[in-house]
């Protein structure tokens, strides 16, 4: 029974995976509680599919290609915001036309110039692939955004809430809200390696939704969300090695399927009152 339950970390490639998983829950877990406060899960996903090309591009000129999702990401928050302030549309209307725009043009740039990056790395991630390079880079991203989050929480909570009572306490909104936006591209370029680009919106939403369904205080929602991801991830991974099937997916049906008890949960909880 021991053997078994050790026996994935005994392969270099699952060290490795469950390294990487250590790495990135703690901050995308602090900044779903954030997303989730704010009603940013549709930004979390636009943002994941619009770093691309992003991607394509500096591939394509020699730079780093994280460098790329980032200045892609942000650069299309930054967009979309602009047209939602200059224009008659309302902003999830010009996101869902901005970021699938972005994905769109992200995909045809792949095919049109090949590379060794493999489609369904990016899309899905590739955690059993992870590198010694791969573990710095997500690293280098993660610390100082958990970091960052744990240290602002206060004044990311008050401005989320009420953005006007933020500015009147002489909070920089400012730098707030596109500070969040900031860490939000970073986030997604540290799980760029692990999950990729479409299922890191499950890392970034639903531990801030588990904890928000199990809490009644913003700290405690902040602690649950990164235990729940830490403990999904762990167990997702370590059941994928059992199952023979894809860590990343394994780890996104877990965290679902806690979603929904949390919620079974709540509901049975307001019918007993």
């Amino acid at each position: 029974m021991i053997d078994t339950l050790l026996q994935p970390f005994q392969f270099p490639f699952m060290q490795n995976a469950f390294l990487i998983a250590l790495i990135i829950a703690p901050p995308c877990a602090l900044l779903s509680c954030f997303l989730v406060l704010k009603g940013w899960a549709l930004m979390g996903d636009a943002v994941s599919h619009a770093v691309l090309p992003g991607i394509v591009l500096a591939y394509l000129a020699g730079l780093p290609l994280l460098l790329g999702a980032f200045a892609a990401g942000l650069g299309s928050a930054l967009l979309t915001g602009f047209l939602a302030d200059n224009s008659r549309i309302k902003r999830d209307t010009a996101m869902g036309v901005v970021f699938s725009g972005m994905f769109a043009a992200g995909i045809v740039l792949f095919i049109a110039f090949p590379s060794q990056w493999h489609l369904d790395h990016i899309l899905f991630g590739n955690m059993l692939g992870v590198g010694t390079e791969d573990l710095w880079t997500s690293a280098l991203i993660a610390i100082p955004v958990t970091l960052a989050l744990s240290l602002k929480w206060r004044d990311l909570m008050l401005h989320a809430f009420d953005p006007a009572q933020a500015q009147v306490s002489g909070l920089r909104t400012g730098v707030l809200h596109y500070g969040l936006l900031a860490i939000l591209a970073l986030t997604i370029v540290a799980t760029l390696s692990s999950v990729g680009l479409i299922l890191a919106i499950g890392l970034l939403i639903a531990p801030g939704a588990i904890a928000f369904l199990l809490t009644r205080s913003f700290g405690a929602m902040l602690v649950t969300a990164t235990l729940v991801c830490l403990l999904a991830m762990i167990a997702g991974i370590w059941a994928s090695f059992h199952l023979d099937s894809a860590p990343a997916p394994t780890v996104i049906l877990i965290l679902t399927g806690v979603f929904l008890l949390a919620f079974l949960r709540r509901v049975l909880l307001s019918h007993a009152r």
